[in-house]
């Protein structure tokens, strides 16, 4: 289906299929005021501004529970050492425990699921973002968690508009890419906090863990863009090396964004040193 298909349907059905991408009847009624649509883009955009400007924390709460909740060994099982996950590293029952552990500590504590965009992530890879993201707050995790959430409608809107143009679509505004200068190689698996200056103290606004590339391409949801300020970036270098006696354990670099554009925000490092610019 197309999206020229899409807008042909009726308002009922266009709406549960809306639902399905995003779980808040707020949001789902607020993009059908907006039906038929013009664009892919026009549905991208007004789904981030109907989202981030017009829903409130009711809203995004009632989205999280529309998720399948993963956090029982069983359930996890069936996802990381099954053939959903083909092509992506099986998870030893270990790191299932564990996963199915951190799942429930994160629901007593937030009093919603992990959400996450999980596309491409490994059990290993998850369990390291939800023990990261455990050291949040909640208000700090309320706030990445609908970032992630967007990101996962966006998602949606291609597998439901399979024969849309979304090529328009760039990677996030915030890009980042690590290299070990030690050694020559990517810094994978480094935990990284995009942080805003917000109620006088640095709080946690997205969270990712970088790629075999030492990149996280997806650290903000496609399209959506920061308003321009002061942000800090935060890199956990002290578990990267926690064989290796380092100088720095946690390195943090403090940028200005100015508009819209892209910003990446590469870092250069060793045990005892760093240094970085603005990328391209």
């Amino acid at each position: 289906m197309n999206l020229l298909a899409f807008n042909t349907l009726p308002e009922e059905t266009a709406k549960r299929e809306l639902f399905a991408c995003c779980g808040s009847e707020k949001w789902a009624d607020s993009m059908m005021k907006h039906f038929p649509f013009v664009s892919e883009k026009q549905l991208v955009d007004l789904s981030s501004k109907i989202w981030y400007d017009e829903c409130t924390e009711a809203d995004w709460r009632e989205s999280f529970t529309h998720h399948p909740k993963i956090g029982n060994v069983k359930s996890l099982t069936e996802k990381f050492a099954g053939k959903e996950q083909a092509g992506v590293a099986v998870a030893t029952q270990e790191v299932i425990q564990h996963l199915s552990k951190a799942n429930t500590d994160y629901e007593n504590k937030n009093g919603f699921i992990f959400i996450v965009c999980a596309t491409g992530k490994s059990a290993t890879e998850m369990l390291a973002l939800l023990n990261d993201r455990l050291q949040n707050t909640a208000e700090e995790e309320l706030h990445i968690a609908k970032g992630e959430q967007q990101k996962i409608s966006i998602i949606r809107f291609k597998k439901m508009l399979p024969d849309s143009d979304f090529s328009f679509l760039k990677v996030s505004q915030i890009t980042t890419h690590v290299l070990d200068t030690s050694t020559g190689i990517p810094g994978k698996d480094i935990s990284i906090r995009l942080q805003a200056f917000r109620n006088s103290v640095w709080q946690t606004i997205a969270q990712g863990i970088t790629n075999s590339d030492g990149r996280i391409p997806d650290l903000l949801p496609q399209e959506r863009n920061l308003k321009p300020d002061t942000y800090k970036m935060v890199f956990d270098t002290g578990n990267y090396y926690s064989n290796t006696k380092t100088f720095y354990p946690k390195v943090e670099i403090i940028f200005s964004t100015f508009d819209e554009t892209h910003y990446h925000v590469p870092l250069l490092v060793n045990p005892f040193g760093y240094s970085t610019y603005r990328g391209s």
